[in-house]
Order: structure tokens, then sequence, then C-alpha cells
């Protein structure tokens, strides 16, 4: 997991403006969801950039989204973001 971890964060960090970056893993507190599937990660992405704060919140999650798109088509069941 914390590979994976890695790799989204180097994503997120390469492809966009951002100064700081905090991913948590959120999976364990979704364990009793009806389509819980222990192969795929709840996350939470706490986001410090000037450039994306400057930007409409819905514009700013679209790109961030953007970035991720192939890793939710796979390994990402449900991405909260929050941007600072």
């Amino acid at each position: 997991m914390n590979n994976y971890i890695k790799h989204l964060e180097n994503k997120v960090k390469k492809n966009l403006k951002v100064e700081k970056l905090k991913i948590t893993d959120n999976t364990s507190k979704h364990k009793t969801h009806k389509f819980f599937d222990k192969n795929k990660y709840h996350l939470f992405l706490e986001i410090d950039s000037k450039y994306l704060k400057s930007l409409k919140l819905l514009d700013a999650q679209r790109m961030v989204m953007k970035v991720l798109n192939d890793e939710m088509k796979a390994k990402i069941h449900a991405l909260e973001i929050k941007i600072k």
C-alpha cells in the first residue's frame, strides 16, 4: 500500500502545481459498506495548492480527478479531495 500511495503522490505532484500533499487511506472505515472491495481503496487527499485554490472548486477537483483517472478505474473506489 505504501508504494501505491507514493505512486499517487508522485503522479499528482508531477502533473499539478502542489505545495503540499497528504494522502490518507480510509479503506478500513468502509469494510461494512454494501459494495466494499478489499482490492479498491477509499482515499482522502489533502492538497495545499495556491494554483488549485485560485480555481473554482469543481474545476480544481476535476483536474485532480483527471490526473488520477486511470487509478480511479482500477484501484480507487472513493476519493475525497480537500483543497487548501
